[in-house]
């Protein structure tokens, strides 16, 4: 689900306020997602409450936003964009928007607890088909073997 930005302005900073982070993921539980994305006051995801947020395009984009102040970057984050090139797929890094989202072939999010998770339903509606896809089922098969290697 989608929940508007409440969070301090430096998120990328690493500290333990996660009290909007925990509000925010108990929201998702109440309303039987698993995760809430933060949306920014310009309709841009800017990640989950535990996770960083990301989309795969018609054109077979695979789309996060940049790293800055408004994200926390995430090792599992860089894997997965090694990962991304090692596939020979292209990666774009810029905000999208939740209606992106939803119109998106699929999506899924990172985390060091979840790897790569696809995400099937944002605000109740699905995500491409419904069920995950072969971008992050193959990024997720994919993790473990590149991050030994590297």
């Amino acid at each position: 689900m989608t929940l508007p930005e409440t969070r301090w302005a430096r998120v990328d900073i690493k500290s333990i306020a996660l009290l909007p982070n925990v509000l925010a993921k108990q929201a998702a539980r109440e309303q039987g997602a698993r995760e809430a994305w933060f949306v920014d006051r310009d309709g841009y995801v800017t990640e989950g409450a535990s996770s960083n947020a990301w989309i795969v395009t018609d054109r077979d984009e695979v789309v996060t936003r940049p790293v800055g102040p408004d994200i926390l970057r995430g090792i599992s984050r860089e894997v997965v964009k090694e990962v991304v090139a090692s596939k020979g797929l292209t990666l774009v890094e810029r905000p999208f928007t939740v209606a992106e989202a939803h119109a998106a072939r699929e999506s899924f999010v990172t985390a060091a607890s979840q790897i790569v998770m696809p995400v099937v339903r944002i605000d109740g509606r699905p995500v491409g088909t419904g069920a995950p896809g072969a971008v992050a089922a193959a990024l997720r098969a994919s993790f473990h073997a590149h991050a030994e290697v590297t």
